[in-house]
């Protein structure tokens, strides 16, 4: 079964970088290499939670969510 990874990462500049992949470790590994445009130069970053789906459905509705105004408020409350 393939899994789909959710994650928020906190960048050097205090941003969030919210994504989508099924392949969290080499995902992490773009990004420290500099492989990400956003980013890129905003190193280093640190993973501050992830999530886990059984379905890409499930985990880009959730990504969505994350994205948006609420769902961006929701999470820097919670992770602040």
């Amino acid at each position: 079964m393939i899994m789909h990874f959710v994650y928020i990462l906190l960048c050097s500049d205090k941003t969030y970088y919210v994504g989508l992949t099924c392949n969290i470790k080499k995902r992490l590994n773009e990004h420290k290499d500099e492989l990400v445009r956003y980013t890129k130069s905003r190193l280093p970053v640190k993973l501050v939670w992830v999530g886990i789906f059984k379905n890409i459905k499930s985990a880009a509705k959730f990504e969505q969510y994350l994205k948006s105004g609420s769902g961006n408020a929701f999470f820097k409350k919670r992770l602040a």
